[in-house]
């Protein structure tokens, strides 16, 4: 079988593998997400991040979580990682080879579908152990009566101001998320499909974070 970049060499269902960001503006990684791959396959590559997972994510030198800090000092102030557990109940993430953005499904905690999520990103790459990616700050969340609204743009407005992404990136950028609202509005692949009442298979363990969660890959597909 085909990759989800296209390659060949894929994974199988049940297989742990890591979906990682990298800082931007900067060199690393900065989010790491140890997941379940639940399909492989030349057009999609889903995979679950379970609750309670250890991840991998950003905070301040001080320790303090970035949403907290403010925003016009949000990016300027240094920053390091932490190791940390998912709060909250488990994401579906979908991700189609070569497009400039992510789809993540959420729950409650009583599994009733909850909403579609967009994150803006680069389009990933992928290598033995996992995805790559970087986040390009700007989102859109979509309800169950396929309403939908921007996220972030004060974020996405502040990393152009902080040096983070250049005007011709940041225009990218938005064209990437005019197009997935025409998906959204045109009811495409995969807010019409079956995923909502897709669930987990109850023998899979949480995968672990493992001490190497940053390493380089010793080869890249793209």
């Amino acid at each position: 079988m085909t990759g989800e970049d296209g390659v060949r060499g894929s994974w199988d269902a049940g297989d742990q593998i890591l979906w990682r960001y990298r800082a931007n503006g900067g060199g690393g990684f900065h989010i790491c997400r140890p997941v379940t791959v639940v399909r492989d396959a030349p057009d999609l590559l889903a995979v679950w991040m379970a609750p309670g997972t250890e991840c991998v994510r950003p905070v301040l030198a001080d320790g303090t979580p970035p949403h907290e800090e403010p925003l016009a000092t949000r990016y300027t102030k240094p920053r390091t990682v932490r190791r940390d557990r998912w709060a909250g109940t488990g994401v579906l993430k979908l991700a189609r080879p070569g497009e400039p953005w992510s789809v993540w499904l959420f729950w409650h905690p009583d599994w009733r579908f909850k909403n579609w999520y967009v994150n803006l990103e680069e389009p990933r790459v992928r290598w033995d152990g996992g995805v790559d990616s970087e986040d390009h700050f700007l989102d859109i969340s979509v309800q169950p009566d396929r309403s939908w609204r921007w996220h972030d743009e004060d974020e996405f407005a502040q990393a152009q101001r902080a040096g983070l992404m250049a005007p011709r990136q940041a225009r990218r950028v938005r064209e990437a998320g005019d197009a997935a609202v025409e998906a959204i509005r045109a009811w495409g692949t995969p807010f019409r499909d079956h995923w909502p009442a897709w669930r987990p298979d109850p023998v899979w363990p949480i995968p672990a974070l493992p001490e190497d969660w940053d390493r380089t890959p010793a080869h890249v597909s793209s």
